[in-house]
C-alpha cells in the first residue's frame, strides 16, 4: 500500500477554467489533510488512456468534465445505479483495484435547492425545465425523485424535448418554445439548463410575469453568478438559486471517496468561489 499523499484531479478538455481544485484544495486545507487536487487537461483521444492508468499516475481518481463524460461511464467498471440512469459519469474512483464510476448531478442540484430553498418540494409538484441535454436529464430524474409529478420540457429542437420525455414517461411532457410564456402560469419550480444566460452565451430571453409569486427560479449556470434570468426573478420577489450551489454539493461525495472524510458546504466556502468566479475576467 502507498503512503503517498492522496491525489485526486478534475479531467477535462479544456479544464482551466475549472473552479474544482479551489473547492477541494479548501476543503484539504479545512481538514487538515495532507494531500492535493488538480487539473488534468486530456484530450478525447487520450482520455482511455489517461483514465486507464490513474493508479499508475498516483491519483485515487478525480472528476470528469466535458467532453469526457459520456466515456467515462463505458470505460467505468462498476457503476452506481445514478451513473447508469444518466450513463454519463461525473466522478471516478479506484476501489478494491476496481474504477468506479458516479453522477453526483443529481446530487448536487437536490442539494443546493434545498439548502436555498428548505422545503421546495411541500409547496407545489409542477417544475419546468428548460433544455434537454445531459443536466435535464439528471434535474428531471431528481425531481421525480422528489415526487413533482407534472414536468414540462422545453427545448428549442422539440424533437430533443420530447425524446427526453420518452425517458421518463408518465407526469414528464415535452412542449414546443414557444410555448413556454403562456405555459408557466401556475409553476412552482423553472430550472434552466441550458448555456444561455452563461458569460459569453445569449441572454435566456423569456418573460416570467406568468410564474406565480411563490414559485422559485433556479438557474444551474453560475458565471456569471447572477444571470438575467435570476435578475429577471429578483426584480419579481421570486426565490431563486445559482448554479454555485449546485457545483459545491455535487463535489461532496467525490472528496469523500478520495480523501476519507466528508466535507461540508460552508457559506466561508461559498464566498470564496462567488470572489473567485467575480475577479476572473469573462
Amino acid at each position: 500500500m502507498s503512503t503517498n499523499p492522496p491525489r485526486a484531479c478534475v479531467i477535462g478538455w479544456p479544464v482551466k477554467h475549472s473552479r474544482s481544485p479551489l473547492i477541494h484544495t479548501y476543503w484539504l486545507q479545512q481538514l487538515g489533510i495532507e494531500g492535493s487536487y488538480g487539473r488534468a487537461e486530456v484530450a478525447p483521444a487520450d482520455f482511455q488512456n489517461f483514465v486507464s492508468h490513474l493508479a499508475e499516475k498516483g491519483y485515487r481518481g478525480g472528476n470528469v468534465t466535458l467532453p469526457h463524460k459520456e466515456m467515462a461511464y463505458r470505460l467505468a467498471t462498476r457503476r452506481t445505479e445514478r451513473a447508469d440512469s444518466l450513463q454519463a459519469v461525473n466522478t471516478l474512483w479506484i476501489e478494491g483495484g476496481e474504477l468506479w464510476g458516479d453522477n453526483t448531478d443529481i446530487i448536487g442540484f437536490l442539494g443546493g435547492l434545498d439548502a436555498e430553498v428548505q422545503g421546495w418540494e411541500k409547496t407545489g409538484d409542477k417544475a419546468v425545465v428548460l433544455g434537454a441535454g445531459g443536466a435535464a436529464r439528471a434535474i428531471v430524474q431528481a425531481l421525480l425523485l422528489r415526487n413533482i409529478k407534472n414536468i414540462l420540457i422545453f427545448n428549442r429542437t422539440l424533437e430533443r424535448a420530447e425524446e427526453l420525455a420518452r425517458l421518463f414517461g408518465s407526469g414528464v411532457t415535452a412542449r414546443p418554445w414557444q410555448q413556454l410564456g403562456e405555459s408557466l402560469a401556475g409553476v412552482d419550480l423553472l430550472v434552466n439548463t441550458t448555456s444561455l444566460g452563461m458569460a459569453g452565451q445569449p441572454p435566456l430571453d423569456i418573460d416570467l410575469s406568468a410564474l406565480p409569486s411563490y414559485a422559485v427560479v433556479d438557474d444551474i449556470v453560475y458565471v456569471p453568478l447572477e444571470t438575467p434570468l435570476l435578475a429577471q426573478a429578483h426584480r419579481r420577489g421570486l426565490r431563486t438559486v445559482g448554479g454555485l450551489s449546485m457545483l459545491l454539493h455535487q463535489a461532496v461525495p467525490g472528496f469523500e471517496h478520495w480523501f476519507g472524510q466528508r466535507p461540508e458546504v460552508t457559506p466561508e466556502l461559498l464566498a470564496l468561489i462567488e470572489a473567485d468566479v467575480t475577479s476572473t475576467p469573462k
